[in-house]
């Protein structure tokens, strides 16, 4: 039985994924620690847990752990993922990797300096259509890749009914980052570095444009442009979108087609040919979810591989900082960044 910590539950998807772990049957959620008593008490109340302690470093220090769910702010990824490490406990740590390049590489370090598991939970590694479209544009199903691009956007966080420790996170850059850049365009980089790598060069723009005060400390809306050798990616998000999407979305153009996906299909295009609809199989074992595939990964000693892998996850860090930094100064970043 594996034993489980939670270290932090500002970010809201920690409630979704403590589901998942639950839903195995040989894990068991023994212990929590945060400094908000509102956030140990639902941990308390929904999932029967009453070894909570006032931080994670409490918890870590006092409790006989096997592996650490994170969900704090962007900025305290490194410092839970070392202190993990140093006691030997694998870390799965929410979307995006950090708040900055060097937090991610921290985090990265530590877990390769310890021999621990580090997993990135990007959610949209675990739907069926991100995994058909992955495996055919790396099987080469369209030829060489040109373009990518994905937008994520909603119409923010406050509207969304997001937490209050969740808004207060993402709008406050020294925690997040940035605003929504760092929340969403990160989907979009963590696709570039999973389908192309890291770019030569990218360029960033961030602007507050809506009408939510506290958004106003960092942007609402961004748009993020890496470019390849012989491609473009281009890494969208928005907190001002008032409707769904209008178009494909993820979309990637190769030099022998093109797939996206468009209302819980996948449409492939081939030059002469009329376009296909697919229905993705439904997802398999283990990659349904980050805490299974982790557990796999321990327990057949193979490496966490795809969008949720560090590297991966650090490259779309490294496309971040790069936009965000282009975006600050107004000049296109090359890339490898502090080099």
């Amino acid at each position: 039985m594996y034993r489980l910590g939670v270290a932090c539950m500002s970010h809201d998807h920690v409630w979704g994924e403590l589901q998942h772990w639950q839903q195995l049957g040989n894990v068991q959620i023994v212990a929590g620690g945060d400094d908000d008593p509102e956030l140990l008490e639902r941990l308390r109340r929904e999932f029967g847990v009453t070894r909570l302690y006032p931080s994670y470093q409490e918890m870590i220090a006092q409790e006989e752990l096997d592996i650490i769910q994170a969900a704090g702010g962007n900025n305290e990824g490194a410092d839970i993922v070392e202190a993990a490490a140093a006691r030997g406990l694998h870390v799965v740590s929410e979307k995006p990797m950090a708040s900055t390049l060097a937090i991610a590489e921290r985090m990265k370090r530590a877990a390769e300096q310890a021999g621990t598991y580090l997993m990135i939970n990007w959610p949209t590694a675990w739907s069926p259509h991100w995994q058909e479209l992955e495996r055919r544009v790396l099987a080469g199903d369209i030829g060489e890749i040109r373009y990518v691009r994905y937008r994520s956007a909603h119409n923010g966080p406050i509207a969304i009914g997001c937490s209050p420790q969740f808004v207060r996170d993402l709008t406050t850059p020294e925690i997040n980052g940035a605003g929504a850049l760092m929340d969403y365009c990160c989907y979009g980089a963590d696709l570039a570095a999973r389908l192309l790598g890291l770019p030569g060069s990218v360029t960033g723009m961030r602007g507050y444009f809506g009408t939510e005060p506290a958004y106003a400390a960092s942007d609402d809306n961004a748009i993020i442009v890496a470019q390849y050798p012989h491609a473009f990616a281009v890494c969208e998000a928005s907190w001002t979108q008032v409707v769904g999407y209008a178009e494909t979305n993820p979309l990637v153009y190769g030099s022998e087609g093109s797939i996206g996906i468009w209302n819980n299909q996948i449409l492939l295009q081939k030059p002469g040919r009329q376009p296909e609809i697919l229905t993705p199989p439904p997802t398999a074992s283990p990659r349904r979810s980050a805490p299974e595939y982790l557990l796999y990964c321990i327990e057949n000693q193979v490496p966490v591989e795809g969008f949720c892998s560090p590297q991966v996850s650090r490259d779309a860090q490294e496309i971040l900082e790069a936009g965000l930094r282009s975006a600050d100064t107004g000049r296109t970043m090359t890339l490898p960044l502090n080099r």
